[in-house]
């Protein structure tokens, strides 16, 4: 049983401000939902908050139309200077989903501390020693304190030489002796899969090599319904500090609730430093500000099968939200079922972004388009190399299937070294563009640049274009019953959409947008199909639809108005689950218009093409 007779505090880091959106809601929640219990959270004597880094960057200009430095800053003017506010950065990949030059992670680390970043925790999905030697050095020169990562994880299958506690000590050990400056030790389980005894073992082992002031944390997440037990495992070894949350973002994917916690502890002569009586102010504003948010049962249940599928809360709630839009939540469970499959034969690299997301993907399109017929980049430059060392060998046979599909060599350089110089070019589409070029501006675009990905579906140039795309999980509102609308006089058909202007009024602000109005065009209406218009089908036309029930965004057009395009040729591609897929053309034909753009968003009701 866990009991010590000397008292000690344990500190407590408050995640329902970052891990907590990310993992409920892909972090698409806006500031002014939260802000306010976040001011709780500091009146309840709370001095570490988690507030930004993760998908949690890029969340508010992807979905909700806020620039990500600007909610930043509120945030710290919020909380006042005196409080520690800790972002999550992803080594090579910073709070990006590709690997980044050592420049953009210094822009990176240089605007994550003006705006109000006091502790950045940085982590390494391989656990490359070397990668988190050299991304953490940005880290230290912009002035923050530097949290280094171990990342930990159960295994979905049997292995005795990853994963234990052996081999996270041992790569305690390299970091300790790499000469780098480290400030604090993180033992990170983002999907909650780790063991108690094996948490039970690193701790005792890591505790014995660190220096005596320097302080070791822990981060899990509760999804297997394990956190608590993890959690006194890791206290009772010596852990310093944990990471909790409160309804009604805790638990399920996210962390445990801090009261679950603090009465686990009662009686054993630990405790935590949080006032416990005011945790209630801050529920209490939390479902204030997220009564009209949709919870998704995926999200906020616990589910014992992520011991098989060691997926990251923090990626769960998006991809289950992604799932849903695109219509086909149908396959989540073929998905985890893929997972075992992905993970040994990728090399055991931890499950944690962007890793899980290469994970997902890879599994996603296993399922979509048969095993490895379909090597997803980001899982396919892995196994070849380009993230950093693998902890195990991959299989053979998929990096060869990845060097072929994406034409590219096996890798065993620096990451960094081999990643894109984005500097240059973010600035230069800003300059094509008119748009002011500062950091801020610039990072913007960086961080939102793929391989592959065309300028024109940039999140960054589209948000600060006026075209960013505003996507929240609210609750859906029934139409009240009304009576009949009066007959009106009927204006004559248009030829094409209407555009006109709407304002609405949110929280006391009014906010205008365009609105394009399309017509219903009749089977036997002779008025020319627009990009935008639902078009009519002709008795010698055949219509090429999205094969994605729900709604995706369309990333790039691959014919014109005269192509002439064979059986099984792709012909548009489309964005579902943050990658490419090509959409086919069933027949062969003469493309006879083209009904979407880069930048649309369409589902499988819309015809993207049509052929004669």
């Amino acid at each position: 049983m866990i009991y010590t007779k000397t008292p000690k505090k344990i500190s407590v880091m408050l995640t329902p401000f970052r891990d907590g959106l990310q993992s409920s809601f892909g972090g698409k929640v806006r500031l002014n939902d939260y802000l306010p219990a976040m001011k709780a959270a500091v009146d309840a004597g709370v001095r570490h908050l988690e507030f930004g880094g993760g998908a949690r960057y890029q969340a508010p200009y992807f979905y909700l139309g806020e620039n990500p430095f600007e909610t930043m800053q509120a945030m710290r003017n919020a909380v006042g200077p005196d409080v520690d506010l800790q972002i999550l950065t992803r080594s090579v990949s910073g709070v990006t989903l590709t690997t980044q030059s050592i420049e953009g992670l210094a822009l990176q680390a240089k605007l994550m501390h003006k705006y109000g970043t006091t502790y950045d925790r940085n982590f390494d999905y391989m656990n490359d020693v070397d990668n988190l030697v050299k991304t953490g050095k940005p880290i230290v020169e912009a002035g923050m304190h530097h949290q280094v990562c171990i990342a930990i994880m159960g295994l979905p299958f049997q292995s005795d030489k990853v994963h234990t506690a052996e081999f996270y000590i041992n790569i305690g050990k390299k970091l300790l002796n790499s000469g780098m400056h480290i400030d604090s030790i993180c033992l990170k389980d983002a999907s909650g899969t780790t063991d108690p005894k094996t948490i039970y073992d690193t701790v005792i082992g890591l505790k014995k090599i660190m220096p005596p002031e320097m302080k070791l944390i822990q981060h899990t997440h509760d999804t297997a319904s394990t956190a608590v037990s993890c959690y006194m495992a890791g206290i009772e070894a010596g852990v310093d500090g944990i990471d909790c949350s409160i309804r009604p973002m805790a638990s399920g994917t996210v962390q445990p609730d801090i009261r679950s916690v603090a009465h686990g502890l009662k009686g054993t002569g630990y405790s935590l430093d949080v006032d416990m009586s005011k945790i209630h102010v801050i529920e209490d504003l939390l479902n204030e500000g997220l009564k009209d948010y949709d919870f998704n049962p995926t999200t906020t249940t616990a589910d014992a099968r992520v011991l098989g599928f060691p997926m990251p809360g923090g990626a769960i709630g998006p991809n289950v939200h992604m799932m849903v839009k695109a219509g086909i939540l149908n396959k989540y469970s073929d998905v985890l079922a893929e997972f075992p499959v992905v993970v040994e034969a990728g090399g055991a690299w931890t499950s944690v972004t962007p890793g899980s997301q290469q994970y997902w993907l890879q599994a996603f399109n296993n399922v979509m388009y048969g095993r490895w017929k379909k090597i997803e980049s980001g899982y396919g430059r892995a196994v070849l190399g380009y993230f950093g060392k693998t902890p195990l060998a991959p299989d053979p046979t998929v990096v060869e299937e990845a060097s072929k599909q994406l034409e590219l060599p096996v890798f065993d350089g620096d990451p960094l070294e081999a990643a894109p110089k984005n500097i240059g070019p973010a600035q230069e589409a800003l300059r094509e563009r008119g748009i002011e070029v500062n950091d801020v501006n610039t990072f913007l675009v960086l961080a939102a640049m793929v391989p592959g990905k065309k300028m024109e579906a940039n999140e960054g140039i589209r948000f600060l274009t006026g075209k960013g795309k505003i996507d929240i999980p609210l609750k859906k509102k029934e139409e009240p019953q009304s009576a009949p609308a009066p007959a009106v006089a009927i204006s004559p058909m248009q030829n094409g959409p209407v555009t006109t202007k709407c304002t609405v009024r949110e929280n006391g602000k009014d906010r205008t947008f365009m609105i394009t109005v399309e017509p219903v065009v009749q089977a036997n209406n002779s008025a020319k199909p627009s990009a935008n218009t639902a078009p009519a089908v002709q008795a010698d036309e055949k219509h090429v639809f999205s094969t994605f029930g729900g709604v995706v965004d369309v990333v790039d057009v691959l014919v014109k108005v005269g192509d002439n395009v064979s059986k099984g040729q792709a012909v548009v591609q489309v964005e579902a689950m943050k990658a490419k897929h090509d959409i086919k053309s069933p027949e062969e034909g003469t493309v006879t218009a083209v009904f979407v753009q880069i930048g649309d968003e369409v589902d499988s009701s819309k015809p993207l093409i049509s052929l004669a």
